[in-house]
């Protein structure tokens, strides 16, 4: 098949798939100035062997063929029209878009109860859209990483929060690399929406309790901390240990506040660690095991005592803050914004944010508990990096 005619019939299914889709409303076809690398060919050789495949399309129905009106048996193809979008698949050895959502559709229609945002992907390839680069023919990129999510959950119900990502790998899938290729898709299932920002690898990983070097938690304050073989005041401005040895508070903070940046946690522990209270950084959205440590902690306090977390105005910020809150709730506290206001933001830092945005910080807000700022987040429509307060 000649290279120049294939990646022609190519652009003019992909205008087909569009149209069958109903993005497109024009008729598929490719026009002159579209056919302007044919009619510049340097040779007869070179422009017969590009009319032949066109010809050859014809033949079995796929496409028409416009000549030049003064010559309409040899003289140059003014354009070409789209006939039949499953024939110029079949010959171009392709599956015409609609059969692969079909079989997308039969191959991940049982994830859509545990993911329901795969219903969300499959509207999305409907309309010849990808999802972080992928389209409907990765579906066993999509079974295998619920596959992943699955496999992290049910080991996190038996105890085990934490395993080295190529382990995890190796047990799955007899390849050790093979979940570092899945970070997009495990991401996009995790977060539950198609449109949410990417996350860094690592991230992703740590949420459901993978890793590829583990990494200690980050604590600041004046506050006296119980682990495993030590019993001590944290250093200044801030000490750092593996979650699984940190087993409680020997004094008492006036309060505890998670922090969800880096940046902004090593700004408040030089600025704070001599102050009576406990700075978590929790990486972005934590570990099970940095979780479970979060449990510890709360629990050696009473239920008075102020707990809160400052993260991102955005819509990660407010997933994170609802996990959070939830590992609060099942201790006996109740998890308060700290500095994630519309009204802490100054204007210049404001970006707006799209409908959907806005929407998912709500729901996330709401289950946190957060009905207030849940209503003033859609009065404000913006979004904000903690970096930047």
């Amino acid at each position: 098949m000649d290279a120049l005619a294939r990646g022609l019939l190519e652009k003019l299914l992909t205008s087909g798939n569009r149209s069958a889709a109903g993005v497109r409303s024009r008729q598929p076809s490719l026009t002159a100035s579209q056919l302007g690398a044919y009619r510049a060919l340097p040779s007869f050789q070179k422009k017969r062997a590009c009319e032949d495949t066109l010809l050859a399309a014809r033949s079995v129905g796929a496409i028409e063929i416009i000549r030049d009106r003064d010559n309409p048996e040899d003289g140059f193809i003014e354009r070409i029209n789209l006939a039949d979008v499953g024939a110029l698949a079949r010959f171009l050895g392709e599956i015409p878009l609609a059969d692969q959502v079909a079989a997308a559709d039969d191959a991940l229609s049982g994830l859509t109860a545990a993911y329901p945002v795969v219903t969300d992907i499959l509207q999305r390839w409907s309309q010849t859209g990808k999802v972080r680069g992928l389209g409907p023919r990765s579906l066993a990129d999509w079974r295998d990483s619920a596959a992943v999510i699955d496999f992290a959950r049910s080991r996190m119900e038996g105890g085990a929060i934490s395993l080295p990502i190529r382990e995890a790998s190796a047990a799955l899938f007899r390849d050790s690399k093979r979940i570092e290729r899945l970070a997009a898709p495990v991401d996009v299932l995790l977060s539950g929406a198609i449109d949410s920002p990417p996350r860094p690898q690592r991230e992703v990983w740590q949420e459901i309790g993978l890793f590829r070097e583990e990494q200690p938690v980050l604590l600041a304050g004046k506050v006296v901390v119980v682990r495993e073989r030590v019993t001590a005041l944290l250093d200044a401005p801030y000490a750092a240990f593996p979650a699984a040895t940190i087993l409680q508070l020997a004094t008492m903070p006036q309060m505890v506040l998670s922090i969800e940046n880096l940046t902004t946690f090593h700004s408040e522990a030089k600025r704070r660690c001599d102050d009576s209270l406990l700075l978590l950084y929790t990486g972005g959205m934590p570990s099970p095991a940095w979780r479970a440590m979060y449990r510890r902690l709360l629990r050696s306090l009473p239920g008075i005592l102020p707990v809160h977390h400052w993260g991102d105005v955005d819509e990660g910020g407010f997933r994170i803050a609802s996990a959070l809150a939830a590992e609060a709730l099942n201790v006996g506290h109740q998890l308060r914004p700290w500095s994630m206001h519309p009204d802490d933001v100054p204007e210049d830092q404001r970006r707006d944010a799209a409908d959907y945005t806005i929407e998912r910080m709500q729901r996330f807000a709401r289950q946190a508990g957060w009905e207030t700022l849940a209503d003033a987040i859609g009065q404000a429509r913006f979004t904000v990096e903690q970096e930047s307060l």
